[in-house]
């Protein structure tokens, strides 16, 4: 078998509007969004660090998310090509009506933008996700961040949210809080 080398694009360079799938723009900065990259795994990382109360995994992890999962995520960079916001799921093989979104963080610098919202959608406008009408991920009871975004994602996507406990506190071996499973849906994708 004779390897195949693809085409690299350094992520300073993945930071133009040519390349990202939403630009976000305003007086103060301009954001891009877009699929991550190889390049884009320890930024991930770093970032997800960043932002208590989230749950950080390996570089490993994100290096995975951002190469086999990279259709189902985004990451959010500055006109620096700097990682500020993040969002990871998956389509789920059980019910291919449904996202699942596994973690979304935004940095100190972009909050208040409607990063996270942004994130969200520009995934599931993608091509391919014109079949996904519900939206699951898991909240801890305490994580008014998430559940805020949630909230208003139902109201904009004039869609139902419901929730019930998923994963106990003995689950998840006695010293995590316990996760709900929140679920958006059914909502119109063009409702996006």
């Amino acid at each position: 078998m004779t390897p195949t080398t693809e085409n690299f694009t350094p992520s300073a360079d993945l930071a133009r509007p040519s390349v990202a799938d939403t630009v976000i723009g305003s007086a103060q900065k301009t954001l891009f969004i877009r699929k991550p990259t190889t390049d884009d795994g320890w930024g991930i990382y770093e970032l997800v660090k960043a932002c208590p109360p989230l749950d950080v995994n390996s570089g490993y992890a994100y290096l995975l998310l951002a190469t086999q999962f990279r259709d189902t995520c985004a990451v959010a960079t500055d006109e620096e090509g700097e990682i500020v916001g993040f969002v990871s799921g998956y389509v789920k093989r059980n019910a291919p009506d449904t996202y699942f979104l596994w973690q979304v963080a935004v940095g100190e610098k972009a909050r208040g933008t409607g990063l996270a919202r942004r994130l969200v959608e520009a995934v599931l406008m993608r091509s391919g996700m014109s079949g996904v009408h519900h939206l699951e991920t898991t909240i801890t009871p305490d994580n008014e961040a998430s559940w805020g975004l949630f909230k208003r994602l139902a109201d904009r996507w004039q869609a139902p949210l419901n929730s019930r406990e998923y994963f106990s506190t003995g689950q998840l071996g006695g010293e995590h809080d316990p996760e709900n499973l929140v679920r958006i849906g059914p909502f119109e994708p063009q409702r996006i």
